[in-house]
């Protein structure tokens, strides 16, 4: 009985260690602030004892105004984490600082634009609008140079019914008489079409094509007829692989009457594609900074998109333009010319006679003789360019030098 007292005995006190080791196992760790770790000594290094680090930010330097947390894990090691500050009203940690937006530079302020000025007509579905918009950004600081846009979203040359532009085009440039007519079309034309006698054409089919070429021809016409510069913005790629093969076939169709009519074409496709030709959502920018171009829906344009859009429209319209695109064209009128300056009165008041002097006069120049009156120098001297070209003849090395083979004096006598 004795024997089975003490073995109880010794199982309470061994339970009641395990608890205890437990309990101090446990135990949560302290808090302190701005402690730093402390040195391991010789025993810790020879025995294994806890591990110290400091970690305390990315510079791993410490902070006397910041909180630090003491935290213990199970390998030994002990390391100082920095702890974000508590709001007093709630106890909990405050969020951490939220970064600051870019500052985005502000736009030039629009100028005045001039009596005269240049128009830009811009017509076209979606796609046209956004290139009208960038545009007007893109010659903002112009002031002789205005863009109007006139585009409907749901347009195209399929649906009559909705939008006639072959229609609608002349009134619009009556309107607006316009130096240069940007035109973008075609990404609202994958559809059926009806043709004159009412017959359904389904698209991709050869009477749907021959048709669709027939109001292409039709609408440059209505801009070319009138001697004006045509800028007809081709389809750019899309995500969509039917889609794609359909805008570079429609493409090839508005190439080929565009040019036919004297017109330009603005291949936008190496744009937005890939160096293997792929479609993609996000490349360079016109800063060549990579960004986000296309919509989620492979189809639309972000603003970035739309500003790479019009920069390709932008050049050639420039280039028509010539010095009326300059920013520094300047209105001069009578509230900003400079002022004249005049002479002083003669205090006799009798004015002073000056003989007339020719702009052409060659004393102006301190010569009586224009260039090419008189002849040049004749150089009787030959150089010994002309010796060697003419006769072969190589001047005289100079005296000592290993090509030297002139006799001395000295060595003559002998």
């Amino acid at each position: 009985m004795r024997d089975i007292g003490e073995r109880k005995s010794w199982a309470r006190w061994g339970f009641t260690l395990l608890a205890l080791l437990l309990a101090l196992w446990f135990q949560p760790p302290p808090a302190v602030a701005q402690e730093p770790p402390p040195r391991r000594n010789l025993l810790d290094m020879l025995f294994g004892g806890p591990r110290y680090e400091r970690r305390y930010d990315r510079n791993d330097q410490y902070d006397p105004n910041q909180r630090y947390e003491r935290r213990y894990y199970r390998d030994g090691s002990i390391v100082d984490v920095p702890t974000r500050p508590r709001n007093r009203s709630t106890g909990r940690a405050a969020a951490p600082p939220r970064p600051q937006a870019p500052v985005v530079p502000e736009a030039p302020e629009p100028v005045a634009k001039l009596e005269t000025a240049r128009q830009v007509l811009v017509v076209g579905d979606f796609m046209a609008g956004g290139i009208g918009s960038e545009l007007e950004a893109a010659f903002a600081t112009s002031p002789g140079v205005a863009v109007t846009e006139r585009s409907d979203g749901s347009s195209g040359l399929v649906r009559k019914d909705h939008f006639d532009w072959p229609g609608q085009l002349p009134g619009m440039l009556d309107e607006v008489k316009p130096t240069v007519v940007v035109i973008m079309l075609g990404a609202n034309d994958r559809q059926q079409m009806t043709t004159g006698d009412n017959a359904k054409e389904k698209f991709r089919s050869d009477a749907w094509f021959k048709e669709y070429e027939g109001r292409v021809a039709e609408l440059v016409k209505v801009v070319t007829a009138r001697k004006l510069p045509l800028l007809w913005v081709g389809l750019p790629s899309f995500q969509s692989p039917s889609m794609m093969a359909d805008a570079a076939t429609l493409n090839a169709i508005y190439r080929n009457q565009v040019e036919k009519a004297g017109g330009e074409f603005v291949d936008v496709w190496e744009g937005f594609v890939d160096e293997d030709g792929k479609f993609v959502i996000t490349g360079s920018d016109v800063n060549g900074q990579q960004v986000r171009l296309r919509g989620s829906d492979g189809i639309t344009f972000t603003k970035a998109g739309k500003k790479k859009l019009a920069f390709y429209v932008e050049k050639l319209v420039r280039r028509h333009l010539g010095e009326m695109a300059s920013p520094d064209l300047v209105k001069l009128d009578g509230s900003n010319l400079p002022p004249l300056a005049s002479l002083p009165p003669s205090p006799t008041g009798q004015t002073v006679p000056t003989h007339p002097i020719s702009l052409s006069d060659p004393e102006l120049d301190g010569g009586k003789d224009l260039l090419g009156a008189a002849p040049l120098p004749v150089i009787m001297m030959e150089t010994p360019r002309d010796k060697l070209v003419k006769r072969g003849e190589l001047p005289p090395a100079p005296a000592g030098r290993i090509d030297d083979y002139r006799v001395s004096g000295a060595a003559a006598t002998r």
